[in-house]
């Protein structure tokens, strides 16, 4: 499974429902708003390329209220155990 996240710019009066309409989108995973300079951060999964080009091109260049989009895709996932487990590394006798 690939993960890719799509960092959103909405016209600002309409990010509530661009928000609601990229997650309708097949292969969307999850959708947030955040604060800085993006208004959105879509977290895409999918199972090869070809469907990025779908989600991306084909679903989030078509709806209305987006201004500028980056993606962003995912080499390695860390879970927080693996994390923990890492910063643990040596502090046993601490």
């Amino acid at each position: 499974m690939i993960t890719a996240f799509v960092l959103i710019q909405t016209s600002r009066e309409s990010t509530a429902e661009t928000a609601e309409a990229v997650a309708e989108i097949p292969g969307v995973a999850e959708v947030y708003s955040v604060t800085g300079e993006w208004d959105l951060v879509a977290i895409l999964r999918f199972k090869d390329f070809e469907q990025l080009d779908d989600i991306v091109t084909l679903g989030l260049r078509k709806l209305r209220g987006i201004e500028r989009t980056q993606t962003l895709l995912a080499f390695r996932a860390y879970s927080r155990k693996l994390l923990e487990q890492g910063f643990n590394i040596g502090g046993e006798g601490l």
